[in-house]
C-alpha cells in the first residue's frame, strides 16, 4: 500500500537489525470512473493491515553504499461492498495472511547532505486468493518491483528534508483468471523538519500512475490513478532504539479506483 514510509521515505537505516511493525487503515466510500468523476453506487471499503517488515543492514559495500536486505510480511483484513452495479454487486470480508515481500538487494548510500537507495524486490503469491472473492487477502500474481529514491537536505545540520521514493511494478497474469494487470510507477515524497533532534513534523503524500493497459479477460482500455498528501509527525529514542510515526493521508483526483483516507501508524524496534 502506498503512504506507508513518509517523510524520509527514501533513507534506509545505517548498519544493525531493525524490526518494523505497520499499522495501516484504509478506508473509502467512493469509487471513481475514468474521467475520475463518481459512479453512482452504494460502495464502500475498509482495509486492515499489520505489517511486519524485518530489515538487515550490513556492514558491507558495493559501488559505495551499504547491502541490505529485508522481507515484508502482511495480515491483512477486508471489508468490502458495492450495491447498485447490477450482476456486479457484492459484499465481502476476509482476513489472511497477504502477499510476502522479499527484497534479497537493496544498496544505500548516506552522504552529508543526502541519502539514497536503489533495490529490487519480489510480491511472491502466498495470500489466499478466491476470483469469486473480492476480499481475498492475496492478490493471485506474481509482482517484480524495482525501487530508487533519495532523500536532500537542505542545511548541514540535516533538519529540512525533501524525499523521494519511486517504485516500477510489473506483474504477472492471476492465477484462475485469464487477466493480467498493467505495469505500475508510483512514488512517495515528504517534506520534513527536524525539531529537537528526535522528531519530524511535515507533508507526506504518493502518486501513481498504471503505465502499461490490462490484457486478457475483463481488461479495460483505461488505466488507474491515484494521488494523496497529508500530514506525518514521528520520534525517534536513540537511548531506547525505538521509533514511532504517524502519518494520514487523504486520496484525490483518483481515477479508475476506489478514493479515500490511509491512515499508517509505524513502530520501529532497532537491535
Amino acid at each position: 500500500m502506498n503512504g506507508a514510509e513518509g517523510i524520509k521515505a527514501a533513507t534506509l537505516p545505517p548498519e544493525g537489525v531493525y524490526w518494523r511493525v505497520y499499522n495501516l487503515f484504509y478506508t473509502a466510500d467512493e469509487l471513481k470512473d475514468k474521467n475520475g468523476k463518481d459512479v453512482d453506487v452504494d460502495f464502500d471499503v475498509n482495509v486492515y493491515a499489520l505489517v511486519n517488515r524485518l530489515v538487515y543492514s550490513s556492514g558491507i559495500q558495493f559501488l559505495g553504499g551499504n547491502i541490505v536486505a529485508d522481507i515484508v510480511v502482511p495480515l491483512v483484513y477486508t471489508d468490502i461492498s458495492l450495491q447498485g452495479a447490477g450482476p456486479y454487486s457484492f459484499s465481502d470480508n476476509e482476513f489472511g495472511l497477504g502477499d510476502i515481500l522479499i527484497e534479497p538487494l537493496l544498496l544505500a548510500w548516506h552522504g552529508p547532505r543526502y541519502d539514497a537507495a536503489v533495490g529490487v524486490g519480489v510480491y511472491m503469491p502466498t495470500g489466499d486468493f478466491d476470483a469469486d472473492e473480492p476480499a481475498s487477502p492475496g492478490k493471485g500474481f506474481w509482482t517484480g518491483m524495482f525501487t530508487a529514491g533519495a532523500t536532500f537536505y537542505f542545511d548541514e545540520q540535516r533538519t529540512w528534508s525533501a524525499s523521494v521514493l519511486s517504485r516500477y511494478e510489473i506483474h504477472s497474469e492471476q492465477e484462475d483468471t485469464d487477466w493480467t494487470p498493467g505495469n505500475d510507477f508510483h512514488f512517495e515524497w515528504g517534506l520534513g523538519k527536524t525539531l529537537d533532534k528526535i522528531w519530524d513534523v511535515g507533508l507526506a503524500g504518493y502518486c501513481r500512475w498504471q503505465v502499461t493497459d490490462d490484457s486478457g479477460s475483463g481488461s479495460v482500455d483505461d488505466r488507474e490513478e491515484a494521488y494523496a498528501i497529508g500530514p506525518e509527525v514521528s520520534v525517534f529514542m536513540p537511548n531506547y532504539g525505538l521509533g514511532v510515526s504517524l502519518r494520514s493521508l487523504w486520496e484525490f483526483e483518483n481515477k479508475l479506483g476506489s478514493e479515500g483516507n490511509v491512515t499508517t501508524l509505524m513502530i520501529m524496534k532497532a537491535f
